[in-house]
């Protein structure tokens, strides 16, 4: 038996420890599928607590009949895509504060800071750009191209078939090319 399958049965059994050491190593990529689908660091925050509570509660329904992982990311999808019908704003909100990654939290900046604004302004035209595809692309692009899930590991959490997941990500990417081809529509004067 596998140290995961272990820990989930310990904590199905009400192991509270168990079932920190089970869900510590998903807690940065729930987080962080949460932010590409808000763009927004404190959603994301919120939404990945609603995330793990379901989880703890819902654990015992745990089938065991797929991975722990595919079980976990269905959860985390289909609570983000919850919260989002909540909203009544625009979903996606294109912040000031761009997230960046670590070595330029650490000042380890390794581009001229031209380069670096232009990099940071398509990436907010890119998110800008993904928030207007219709909501089943917008997932399947959210979790191939910006979190790199398989198209076996999409189909799983979706529950649909991998025809349906690359029809959905080809008919998307179609769409972001062509939404992109305009700049004045994503990108800032």
């Amino acid at each position: 038996m596998s140290a995961e399958k272990d820990l989930v049965r310990r904590a199905k059994r009400g192991d509270i420890s168990a079932f920190e050491d089970l869900i510590s190593g998903y807690e940065k990529k729930v987080y962080n599928t949460a932010y590409r689908f808000f763009n927004n660091a404190e959603d994301a925050m919120d939404v990945s607590q609603e995330i793990f509570i379901k989880v703890f509660t819902s654990l015992r329904r745990f089938r065991e009949d797929s991975s722990f992982s595919t079980w976990l990311y269905r959860i985390a999808v289909n609570t983000c895509i919850d919260f989002l019908r909540k909203k009544r704003e625009d979903v996606f909100p294109i912040k000031e504060e761009i997230a960046m990654d670590d070595k330029t939290k650490l000042g380890f900046q390794t581009e001229l800071p031209e380069e670096f604004v232009e990099k940071q302004e398509t990436k907010q035209a890119i998110m800008k750009a993904i928030s207007t595809l219709p909501e089943e692309q917008r997932i399947c692009i959210i979790l191939r191209d910006i979190q790199g899930y398989s198209y076996t590991e999409i189909s799983d959490i979706l529950s649909c078939s991998l025809g349906t997941v690359k029809s959905r990500l080809f008919r998307g990417r179609r769409a972001l090319k062509e939404n992109l081809k305009d700049p004045e529509l994503f990108f800032s004067k």
